[in-house]
């Protein structure tokens, strides 16, 4: 039976993960084993620059954190050697890198994750990784906006330039029967 102390810093742990795990919008389990220390650590950098939380976690109490923060269906792929990799605020960055690196590396592989609380299998992480990035796909919808804009905008140039050529016209007409 475990000490009280240890036990204490174990439900500490669960606990700072089931509320990382809760502000997150964004997880992916992957299993780690057979990477080198190299890669382990040139994988870690990489996430770290993307605003990734990445950490190595026994599965127990990853368990529990995943049941606190009420992320279910996850119990199944906590197995073998697992980290995860969370984010607060970027939906796909993570999972990019991730996929990245597993298609990459013959012994990491992605398990499962979840986005905005809901659990997804390794294929939809892997659906996950192709999306474009958050600022790509606001210019896209920027785009989509701007462009009936412009339009519009070209119209009515069009409209006032006809009428100021029709009323310049008419102008002139008016000029030249007086003249006469």
């Amino acid at each position: 039976m475990p000490s009280e102390k240890i036990l204490e810093q174990k439900k500490q742990v669960v606990a700072e993960l089931a509320e990382s795990l809760k502000q997150s919008c964004t997880g992916v389990l992957v299993d780690y084993k057979g990477i080198t220390v190299a890669e382990d650590t040139k994988l870690r950098k990489e996430l770290r620059e993307a605003g990734e939380d990445y950490r190595v976690v026994k599965n127990t109490l990853l368990g529990r954190a995943l049941k606190e923060a009420g992320i279910d269906g996850l119990e199944g792929v906590l197995e073998g050697a697992t980290a995860i990799a969370m984010n607060k605020g970027d939906y796909v960055s993570g999972a990019k890198i991730l996929a990245k690196f597993a298609e990459n590396s013959k012994a990491f592989e992605i398990k499962a994750g979840f986005v905005d609380g809901k659990v997804i299998d390794a294929e939809g992480v892997k659906n996950l990784a192709k999306l474009p990035s958050k600022e790509v796909l606001l210019a896209q919808v920027l785009g989509g906006l701007n462009a009936p804009i412009t339009g519009f905008v070209t119209v009515l140039n069009g409209t006032m330039k006809g009428l100021v050529v029709a009323l310049n016209a008419i102008a002139e007409k008016q000029g030249a029967a007086a003249a006469e």
